[in-house]
């Protein structure tokens, strides 16, 4: 393990893992996947990503495989992009893992970003009902959020992310060298759920973000290492609270639900992810203030920290209000008329309120 590596323990009873944080730890995965012998034998070993980050990683992740295994990995390449985060991707991967004689002791390796990390994850949870899986994420959303929490899901044409279900991975390694491959743009995405973070739950991490931007933006190792353990720590404190989002891990959609209505009215290919939850949050507080929750300097701090970071704070205006409230109303967290929408009550807090589609479309 690197000496500068911090290590965040998930603790969920039988289904706790640990996530590895650290600069150059990409070598240590075999050691990782190794051990999970120790709870139970491992079988085939498959690594599953996509042509652009094997490219730049994968013969660094197969050769620490084979070396503490004792086996290289069988590779299965999907396509690139959150258009094939669908259920033609999820059968190929059934496919090649099933005809490779794949027991209960497999365990699929996700190397890549947040489409990557979902569709290996739901296969994980539903091939022979269930086999483990590692995940080391290599963008700096994956990093702070889809790869911590255990949730795995395929897009829908009604929805983003409709067709999953919760499976925890057995590791997560997340190796923030990888940032500086990143194009400016996914690194950009990345930074908003960071900022997410600390508007729903920690003042003092957006107070940091704010205080050090320009290093931020150039990408400083230390900083970045501090900033993805601060926000999986963040995330792992409401995943251990509630798992399964009967309350509370709510308040992790903050600016999710407009930034997925977004998404789906755009189909999946003008925005990446997040950028639509920059777009949200930004709607989020507007809305929060509307309704008498927050002040306005929330919004205010807010828009004026992600345009530092690059990110757009306006939903353009081509794209159809009228559509987003349609698509707003087949959000996940719809019960009835009602959609948990979670708005500010400050900075660094926020809380849930069920308000109707049409509620929404003052702050778009």
């Amino acid at each position: 393990m690197s000496e500068t590596a911090t290590t965040v323990r998930v603790n969920l009873g039988e289904r706790s893992y640990d996530v590895h944080v650290g600069p150059g730890i990409l070598d240590d995965v075999g050691a990782h996947v190794h051990e999970l012998d120790r709870s139970s034998a491992i079988g085939k070993v498959f690594m599953i990503g996509n042509p652009t980050v094997d490219a730049l990683y994968g013969d660094r992740v197969r050769r620490s495989i084979a070396d503490a295994v004792g086996a290289a990995p069988i590779d299965i390449q999907i396509p690139d992009g959150e258009q094939y985060k669908n259920f033609e991707t999820l059968t190929s991967i059934y496919d090649r893992v099933l005809a490779e004689g794949a027991d209960r002791g497999a365990v699929l390796v996700a190397l890549g970003g947040g489409v990557v990390g979902d569709v290996v994850g739901f296969a994980a949870a539903t091939i022979l009902r269930g086999v483990r899986f590692v995940q080391i994420p290599t963008t700096l959303l994956a990093q702070v959020d889809s790869s911590v929490g255990g949730k795995t899901a395929v897009n829908h044409s009604a929805g983003k992310n409709l067709i999953g279900a919760f499976h925890q991975p057995a590791v997560v390694v997340s190796d923030p060298d990888t940032f500086t491959t990143l194009p400016d743009r996914e690194y950009r995405a990345g930074l908003a759920e960071v900022v997410k973070y600390g508007v729903i739950l920690d003042e003092k991490l957006f107070d940091l973000i704010e205080e050090r931007g320009d290093e931020v933006s150039a990408r400083a190792p230390q900083l970045l290492t501090e900033l993805v353990a601060r926000s999986v720590a963040i995330k792992a404190d409401v995943v251990e609270r509630d798992e399964k989002e009967g309350g509370l891990r709510a308040v992790l959609n903050f600016g999710h639900t407009v930034g997925h209505a977004v998404e789906k009215v755009t189909g999946y290919s003008r925005f990446l992810h997040g950028e639509a939850v920059a777009l949200g949050m930004v709607a989020a507080a507007r809305l929060s203030v509307k309704i008498g929750a927050c002040s306005s300097d929330v919004p205010q701090r807010l828009e004026a920290l992600l345009t530092k970071l690059g990110l757009d704070t306006e939903i353009p205006s081509d794209i159809d209000r009228a559509a987003i409230e349609h698509a707003v109303g087949f959000d996940k967290k719809v019960r009835g008329d009602l959609v948990t929408f979670i708005v500010c009550d400050s900075m660094g807090a926020c809380s849930r309120k069920p308000l109707r589609a049409a509620d929404i479309r003052p702050a778009l």
